[in-house]
């Protein structure tokens, strides 16, 4: 027993460092790009030992690989959530797919330096990690598309609606009007740009019921 909680707590105490060169990593990268960035400053912006991160991880492309894992399966586990707690309420796909927005927003509010580098190395396809990164974006979008794909299985939605292409647009939609939102409209509250969102969502912006 005394062994298991050892093991417990030297796993607690890894991923506690771990989360603080994530926290790291992201912030640096951030502020002046992937390339500049040393491992020297990630562990002294942690406030731990160099070999800490060699100890973790085996480099820092393995570092910002992993980040970009950690991340994005944060936010896929948010997405997940908002649709499961819409159901769970009696909801529609709709409602669910709102939920996720709110959800979206909620995490990009949360993680804005994480955001901006996922996105920008979506646009990347020079780097080692692109094959994770697809994957793993694969797993955020496919959240939305089990949301859709319910959605036209009980007659909600039509089934001539492109399902993946229609959860990417969806994802895509909240990560820039999130971004957009951050960078140059921030004294809006979340509530407010979800608000926006959700019109769009449920084809209200033209006036007409």
């Amino acid at each position: 027993m005394e062994s298991s909680s050892a093991t417990t707590g030297a796993g607690s105490r890894r991923e506690a460092t771990r989360q603080k060169l994530y926290e790291a990593a992201v912030t640096l990268i951030a502020e002046q790009g992937f390339s500049a960035t040393t491992v020297d400053e990630i562990a002294e912006r942690a406030g731990v030992a160099k070999g800490t991160v060699y100890y973790n991880f085996a480099s820092k492309s393995v570092l910002f690989e992993e980040l970009l894992r950690h991340g994005v399966g944060l936010l896929t586990a948010s997405l997940k959530e908002a649709a499961e707690g819409a159901a769970r309420g009696g909801g529609s796909a709709v409602d669910a797919l709102d939920a996720m927005i709110h959800a979206g927003l909620e995490f990009i509010a949360r993680y804005p330096a994480f955001t901006q580098l996922y996105v920008a190395e979506l646009w990347r396809t020079n780097r080692a990690w692109q094959s994770t990164l697809l994957v793993v974006r694969g797993q955020a979008v496919a959240v939305v598309e089990d949301v859709l794909r319910g959605g036209v299985e009980s007659g909600e939605f039509s089934e001539e609606i492109d399902i993946p292409l229609t959860a990417a647009a969806l994802v895509g939609m909240v990560l820039v009007a999130a971004l957009d939102w951050q960078a140059f409209q921030p004294e809006r509250s979340l509530d407010d740009v979800h608000a926006a969102l959700s019109r769009l969502l449920q084809g209200r912006v033209s006036g007409r019921s």
